[in-house]
């Protein structure tokens, strides 16, 4: 039989490929475990990085504050001024040192964690060096405008325009982009957004620690001080996640004169004006993991107006737990409750809405149950095991991804690009 060699060099080019160690650049502007729901996905990933085969260098403007097992770059960062619980790193301050340190690893795939200006300095990177690029949509930004904005609504609409600008400018020169739900990938694609980039990628959930069977009436009767039923609203306490409504939730309960415990697990930057206007509610600030699993079990109705959600990991928890959601009908999370099954949906902002629905599950035990059952089958296949899988997969076949080089012309266009999206973004 008469060998090609072209095929052997092929053949031993993919062989050495299948065996070689991947190098992954990876950028997050935070990586405070738990700091939110973006981070704790990242986690879910990083924790589970294989100890052979693949090598991660970390790019960062907020480190670790546990202990990390992977090199860390730390990026000069700066305060929000339009959420001072989160810090922008600003790779243009350390640019020679941070290339000089790309240029060292020699990275096979950037993941890139959000389209900030480190995510945009990533980007660059990667477009001049051919290297492919992974990134993970985690924060529907757009949905933030109209509580950024909501004493100067005439900016509302421009902000959103520009932030669909800086969607399509980063997401479209991305290789592959995951996306939690089918919902949030259709409205990407209707800001022009390539389809052929977006992969469905959705949550994952640990049922051994998420499950009803960490309910224990004694911890609630020592965090109450009553037997009373509860209503739990569990997520970090900032504007986006329309706050406004579960304050007039409170209020229609509280006039109702129910007999209820209306539960508070979280904090953030609106915390203290929270605590002012829901006086009688019962505040955890921030729980572990361990803790929130046992308030889930140990709740009765899990509320959730939030709208501006990629996907809404609290509503899927609750769901594990046996806490019956009733939340808004927008953004990604509503992708998760089907409307009468396993939960409510409700307008938005209307807080007539949820006191029907949780009026309705606190009455009907019977209903309460069904549904508990409902929702517990339907996060039951939900694994990160798996979900971790199909990321070092495509990790290994991005490895192998050899795009065209760009044009000069290209070079400069990107480049003005990303400089006006970090001023922009400042």
């Amino acid at each position: 039989m008469i060998r090609d060699p072209l095929w052997d060099n092929e053949y031993k080019r993919m062989e050495h490929l299948e065996h070689k160690t991947i190098k992954v650049a990876f950028f997050a502007d935070i990586l405070i475990r738990d700091f939110d729901g973006a981070i704790k996905t990242m986690y879910q990933l990083i924790d589970r990085i294989p100890p052979e085969g693949f090598e991660y260098l970390f790019f960062c403007g907020t480190p670790p504050k546990h202990s990390f097992p992977h090199k860390v770059v730390k990026v000069p960062a700066i305060t929000i001024p339009l959420n001072i619980s989160y810090k922008a790193a600003l790779p243009r301050l350390a640019k020679i040192r941070l290339w000089f340190a790309l240029s060292k690893f020699e990275p096979d795939v950037i993941h890139i964690s959000t389209p900030s200006p480190l995510g945009f300095f990533a980007l660059d990177y990667a477009k001049k060096r051919g290297i492919p690029v992974l990134s993970v949509y985690h924060t529907h930004f757009i949905s933030y405008m109209r509580y950024y904005f909501k004493y100067v609504p005439f900016l509302i609409r421009p902000a959103e325009s520009l932030i669909k600008k800086w969607y399509l400018k980063f997401y479209n020169a991305c290789t592959l982009v995951y996306v939690p739900t089918r919902q949030i990938i259709d409205e990407l694609v209707s800001f022009g957004i390539e389809k052929k980039r977006l992969k469905l990628w959705q949550r994952g959930l640990d049922t051994a620690l998420f499950n009803p069977s960490k309910r224990d009436r004694s911890f609630m009767k020592k965090l109450t001080g009553n037997d009373y039923p509860c209503i739990l609203f569990a997520s970090r306490l900032v504007w986006e996640k329309n706050l406004e409504t579960l304050f007039d939730i409170y209020d229609l309960v509280r006039a109702k004169g129910w007999k209820v415990n209306f539960v508070i697990a979280g904090n953030g930057v609106a915390e203290a004006e929270a605590r002012e206007r829901m006086k009688d509610a019962v505040f955890t600030g921030f729980i572990d993991h361990r803790k929130l699993a046992t308030l889930y079990a140990s709740c009765d109705v899990f509320i959730f107006p939030s709208i501006s959600e990629t996907y809404g990991n609290v509503v899927v928890e609750a769901m594990a737990c046996g806490c019956v959601p009733v939340i808004a009908r927008g953004g990604g999370s509503q992708s998760l409750v089907d409307n009468g099954q396993n939960g409510f949906l409700c307008e938005p902002n209307q807080a007539e809405d949820y006191i029907i629905h949780i009026q309705r599950l606190l009455e009907d035990e019977e209903l309460r149950r069904k549904m508990q059952s409902a929702g517990y089958r339907s996060v039951g296949d939900l694994s990160w095991e798996s979900l971790a899988n199909v990321y070092f997969n495509d990790l290994k076949s991005l490895s192998r991804f050899d795009p065209p080089k760009i044009t000069d012309r290209e070079e400069r266009l990107f480049s003005s690009d990303f400089s006006k999206a970090e001023i922009t973004l400042k």
